[in-house]
């Protein structure tokens, strides 16, 4: 990345968490304003998801086909790892039936953009994170409803055509509409490509304050058990991202990578689609990961750090 870029990058990293947090905050104790927001949540997913789109090329998808090998073990990985782990962290945790279905919906939608940034800051593969970001958002419309259906408790009622039909409009037809437009229109993109982070981060934020103005009354009680489910879920993410990058032969950076895109959800998605199809408690896992996983990934990015120079 260029230094403005690289700046930038380093600026998301710690104001999104900090905007994430106040606004949750304010959300939480004046409730009644933010609640309206709800009812425009899939909208909001939409333009974030166009967002996203905007940002990547043709280029980005010759990476599947140069290097396909890294991309299926951390795509694999993340879809297999991170829903196994929301199951076991929730019932070793003895979750609300809600709650652990909120889990389950966050370890089964796609990597979240935030990824790439944590990827570029952690001296991780930037190219591979963006590769597998993308292929794991496009075929999301298949895998998140699959294992939602395969692994939900059997008394939880999933409606796998509907969640893929909606995954399809909320990500799929803008992430392409997006790739298209940057293909025809490339300059205009490069013009307003800096501006789309900082939409990105504004509509995230919107989402939560959302869920958490609605879920105020039931923040209260079940706050904290929700921080620590997502904590060792995140945590266990990275670490089995990692090992499989080891065991896999792949390289420091590109161990880095697989670590990052397998802990790091779209949470956003993950809260949108749960207060959908499920409940709004659903919806609380997503909104707590929204902050925890910016957070999480700035240690990620210190650690790796540390680690390059002790172990150059």
């Amino acid at each position: 990345m260029a230094a403005p870029e690289a700046r930038r990058a380093q600026a998301i990293v710690l104001i999104f968490p900090a905007f994430i947090v106040l606004g949750s905050i304010v959300a939480l104790i004046f409730p009644a304003p933010f609640v309206p927001i709800t009812g425009y949540i899939n909208y909001f997913l939409m333009v974030i998801m166009f967002a996203m789109g905007l940002t990547l090329s043709i280029p980005d998808f010759k990476q599947v086909m140069l290097r396909p090998l890294p991309i299926i073990i951390g795509v694999i990985a993340q879809f297999v790892i991170m829903p196994l782990l929301a199951l076991a962290v929730g019932r070793a945790l003895n979750l609300d039936p809600a709650l652990a279905v909120g889990l389950l919906m966050l370890g089964s939608v796609p990597g979240g953009t935030s990824s790439n940034v944590i990827a570029f800051l952690a001296r991780g593969d930037v190219a591979l994170s963006v590769a597998m970001t993308s292929v794991s958002t496009l075929i999301s419309p298949i895998m998140t409803p699959l294992i939602m259906l395969l692994l939900a408790n059997a008394h939880t009622g999933v409606n796998a055509t509907g969640m893929a039909w909606a995954l399809v409009q909320t990500v799929l037809i803008p992430v392409v509409l997006g790739l298209v437009i940057n293909r025809i229109a490339p300059h205009l993109v490069a013009r307003i490509v800096g501006f789309l982070p900082w939409i990105s981060i504004f509509l995230i934020g919107t989402v939560v304050f959302g869920v958490v103005g609605k879920n105020a009354d039931n923040l209260a009680t079940v706050g904290l058990i929700v921080f620590l489910s997502v904590l060792i879920h995140n945590a266990l993410g990275y670490l089995l991202g990692y090992l499989t990058g080891r065991i896999t032969g792949l390289s420091r950076a590109q161990r880095r990578t697989v670590a990052t895109e397998v802990a790091t959800q779209s949470a956003g998605l993950s809260s949108g689609m749960s207060a959908q199809f499920f409940s709004p408690e659903a919806a609380l896992p997503g909104a707590v990961a929204a902050v925890w996983h910016n957070i999480s990934g700035a240690f990620f990015v210190a650690l790796c750090r540390r680690r390059d120079i002790t172990h150059p």
